[in-house]
């Protein structure tokens, strides 16, 4: 009823450049999202390594929630939870008395360079894969824990994790994020403990899982005064890996989909009610994270739009800020055929140099050299839709499932080239949206939780309440010749 108090919900969704809290409630007409503060975000080199300033960080979440309540109150309105998710992989150490042992390291520093042997010396990679089913990548956190001079008298508290204890001063580990460790067991969605002791590390060193929807804690006396919420405010998990978010607020329809959660990163992948932990999987280097209500994410971590941000970063360095958009169309004008590199590669990893480092790659390629910055731009986003391409198709071979469309969500969902060319590349229709899609399922799990959605609701009355609220594009694909297909989908090898 109208001027009646509504209950809504504070999403804290931290990207690795970028942040915002979004105040999300649900109306006649759907979902309705509100975003109350933009705050950037970024790994700094300070102490000698790249390193993510969580002080910083959680000062900008307490001004979003501060914001949150200030913005519910001039509606008569409540806050009913806040739910909070980041990018996976990275976490703090905190001894018995809270305190940080030292700034959380970004996934991107160098640090795990020497560790991997390590790792794999103690647990052999296909071990690993059976029980953890998650794809290899250099700054798996279990790297990260070998990097770790020491880890006594600590607890390790992924991003997530650490922003809800520094809210409610209850430590938890969301079962999503959990899964990018490399050390939750991915048949039961429990720890693997078996894994800790020849790993060196305390079966206690994380704290007890939650799944999403479980409430953490409320907000504490400190953190009450800070944002002018109420102590009684409850901090709910969600899909803590904002994958997981995003994941749970694709508007399907149908079960025969594939996602693309399109942003500094892309994840390219299935929805499966069980992993898949083949060896032909491990070889593919496909991952089985988990989703919200227990679903796996069968996916590979792709190249994202990061090499486009470095390179217009780069650019801004050298002269006036480059205007994106005429970027893209200028590159959309450029003929098919192109110049591509792997998109996938370890040496786009790190900050700096990156249209050099694109121009070397693709001249070691054999093919011709993107001269041009539109050149560039181009040879990016034929990249990532070749890769989108081979991973979705391997996908379908691995899982024994059937995809009929691709649902592009996140920032990515607003680059009308990259969704035509996915679409192209793919031969499959395209429907791009909702950009704040992790936002959405963060909101909308946090509803659930609260009773807003349908008794009994899965993920189907999840997805059916982001239908409501999403404003999708749909791309179709233009035919490719033989030539082409050949050219840009080289045969998988399992």
């Amino acid at each position: 009823m109208k001027g009646a108090r509504r209950e809504v919900f504070a999403a804290v969704d931290i990207g690795a450049s970028s942040g915002r809290v979004i105040l999300g409630s649900l109306t006649e007409d759907g979902p309705d999202l509100r975003t109350v503060h933009r705050f950037p975000n970024g790994a700094q080199f300070l102490g000698g390594a790249l390193r993510w300033d969580i002080e910083s960080l959680f000062e900008e979440v307490l001004a979003g929630l501060a914001a949150a309540a200030e913005t519910a109150a001039a509606a008569g309105d409540a806050v009913t939870s806040i739910g909070i998710d980041t990018w996976a992989v990275d976490y703090g150490l905190v001894d018995d008395a809270g305190r940080l042992r030292h700034l959380p390291f970004s996934y991107r520093d160098a640090r795990t360079e020497s560790t991997i042997g390590v790792v794999h010396a103690a647990v052999p990679p296909e071990q690993l894969y059976a029980r953890t089913g998650l794809q290899f990548l250099p700054f798996n956190t279990v790297y990260q824990l070998a990097a770790e001079r020491s880890l006594d008298g600590v607890q390790a508290l992924l991003i997530p994790d650490l922003l809800a204890y520094r809210l409610t001063g209850v430590r938890r580990t969301e079962s999503t994020n959990a899964s990018t460790t490399g050390l939750l067991d991915a048949g039961t969605g429990t720890w693997a403990a078996d894994l800790f002791v020849p790993l060196g590390l305390s079966p206690d060193l994380f704290p007890p899982l939650v799944e999403p929807g479980a409430v953490i804690g409320h907000l504490s006396p400190a953190a009450a005064r800070a944002t002018g919420l109420s102590e009684r405010t409850a901090v709910v998990a969600v899909g803590s890996h904002d994958t997981a978010s995003a994941v749970a607020a694709v508007p399907a329809e149908s079960p025969h989909f594939a996602y693309i959660s399109s942003g500094t990163w892309s994840l390219v992948g299935v929805e499966l009610e069980a992993p898949i932990l083949t060896p032909e999987s491990r070889a593919a280097n496909f991952t089985n994270e988990r989703g919200v209500d227990g679903t796996i994410r069968y996916l590979r971590n792709t190249g994202g739009l990061w090499l486009l941000q470095e390179c217009l970063r780069e650019w801004s360095i050298e002269g006036p800020e480059p205007d994106l958009l005429s970027l893209l169309a200028s590159a959309g004008h450029l003929p098919p055929g192109g110049p591509t590199v792997d998109a996938d590669s370890t040496e786009f990893l790190a900050p700096g140099g990156m249209p050099s480092r694109i121009r070397r790659a693709a001249e070691a390629a054999g093919g011709p050299v993107p001269s041009s910055r539109e050149a560039v731009v181009r040879c990016i986003l034929d990249s990532l839709a070749n890769a989108y391409a081979r991973t979705l198709r391997d996908a379908e071979r691995l899982s024994g499932t059937r995809i009929d469309v691709i649902h592009v969500v996140g920032g990515g969902s607003q680059n009308a080239l990259l969704c035509q060319l996915t679409a192209d590349r793919t031969g499959l229709p395209v429907l791009a949206g909702p950009v704040e899609a992790t936002a959405l399922g963060n909101v909308l799990v946090q509803a659930r939780a609260a009773g807003l959605l349908a008794d009994g609701a899965g993920l189907a009355g999840v997805r059916a309440a982001a239908r409501a609220a999403a404003r999708t594009i749909r791309y179709e694909p233009a035919p490719l010749t033989a030539g082409e297909q050949q050219r840009l989908l080289p045969a998988s090898q399992p």
